[in-house]
């Protein structure tokens, strides 16, 4: 069987070449070259770890911190490093105080894992989840966003909802939705597991209570590695999964946010370490350097969407204006439960044509969704369409 070339960008990773790899969005994918720089930070580790981890990591990530904070448009000493956005989120929920009668907002398109901790929390403190359903195909993001705001009441506490929702792919209208229920006193919760390095971002305009999102996604850094940023007013409530050594600290050139949060006990920091050099990786790969390779993975999105549909007869879920880099095209009904979690026709397509795709079911509905990267190529989705 051959296969067809991937984009000639891919030189740059070590994705295997029997495989069509157009499943970015599930845990990313790292270059080689932040891969060797991840390689000699951990050699730097290993040298003299009493050095490395107790006197000269703060100042260390310094660097990756301030380079977070410019990407996302908000204050350097706003932004916690977390493992992944799952665990801001449950750093988050898991801070809060919640009592019986409160009401705590989702849509029925949020990331299972992080409506999983939602459940968590709501049971523990007798707390009622009100699930928010979003229409699929979604007209406009006004849709989205009236159905969110309609669904708030006098009793709601917090909105947890995603920026790119996994399944569907979906750009949620958070900038819209954010200062509505702020308005009506109502935090949220952002859920931007696939913002950044997906869509440009302004958390301080944006003026969300809290927003997590993954850096292992789409700005490429070794898995491990993700931001959580809230906001300054919201700060004294917030405490790491991990209650660690800054809960005591005498000190006061920082914030009690900052030294909880910066060490939380022993772990590998290198993949927050590797962040500047991931971000200079991808603004140069493209001239234009990261706003054009976003604007080129999108492009490719539109495309491969736009192909499916048309091979399949399917139409599509959403306008163009709500698609970033991942994108859903629905597939025929297929009553067959999926084996271990995983759909008959994600395995055939693996097993049969080397294509590593994802093939999800929200509702009753069945999704095979794309999520391009710099290494693919429009030839990867003619070649998935062919075999579809």
């Amino acid at each position: 069987m051959t296969l067809p070339s991937p984009s000639p960008l891919a030189a740059h990773w070590d994705l295997d070449p029997e495989v069509v790899f157009l499943n970015h969005g599930s845990f990313g994918a790292c270059p080689r070259i932040v891969l060797d720089e991840q390689r000699d930070w951990r050699r730097r580790l290993e040298r003299e770890p009493v050095l490395f981890l107790g006197r000269e990591l703060e100042s260390l990530l310094a660097a990756p911190r301030a380079e977070l904070a410019r990407l996302c448009g908000c204050d350097a000493d706003d932004l916690a490093l977390v493992a992944n956005a799952t665990a801001g989120v449950n750093t988050v929920l898991r801070s809060l105080s919640f009592a019986a009668g409160d009401e705590l907002l989702v849509t029925d398109h949020e990331y299972n894992a992080c409506r999983n901790a939602l459940d968590f929390v709501a049971a523990r403190a007798g707390a009622r989840v009100v699930t928010v359903p979003l229409p699929l195909p979604v007209r406009s993001p006004a849709q989205v966003h009236d159905a969110v705001v309609a669904a708030a009441t006098a009793r709601t506490r917090l909105l947890l909802i995603d920026h790119v929702t996994s399944p569907t792919g979906l750009v949620l209208p958070v900038e819209t939705i954010v200062p509505a229920l702020a308005a009506r006193g109502i935090d949220t919760l952002v859920d931007g597991a696939h913002a950044p390095g997906m869509l440009p971002l302004d958390l301080d305009r944006l003026g969300a209570a809290y927003y997590t999102g993954n850096c292992h996604k789409w700005l490429c850094t070794p898995k491990g590695s993700a931001l959580l940023h809230v906001r300054r007013d919201r700060q004294a409530g917030i405490r790491p999964l991990s209650i660690s050594h800054g809960a005591n600290s005498p000190r006061t050139d920082r914030s009690r946010f900052r030294l909880e949060f910066d060490f939380t006990g022993t772990d590998d920091p290198t993949p927050f370490l590797c962040v500047p050099a991931a971000l200079r990786f991808l603004g140069g790969l493209l001239p234009g350097g990261l706003p054009a390779l976003q604007a080129h993975n999108r492009d490719l999105a539109l495309r491969g969407r736009a192909l499916l549909q048309t091979r399949l007869a399917a139409l599509p879920l959403c306008p163009d204006t709500m698609i970033g880099s991942l994108a859903s095209v629905r597939l025929p009904a297929d009553d067959a439960a999926p084996v271990d979690g995983v759909d008959a026709l994600q395995a055939r397509l693996f097993a049969r044509d080397r294509i590593e795709v994802p093939v999800m079911r929200l509702f009753a509905q069945r999704l095979l969704r794309i999520s391009p990267q710099a290494y693919n190529a429009p030839a990867q989705y003619e070649y998935l369409a062919a075999r579809l």
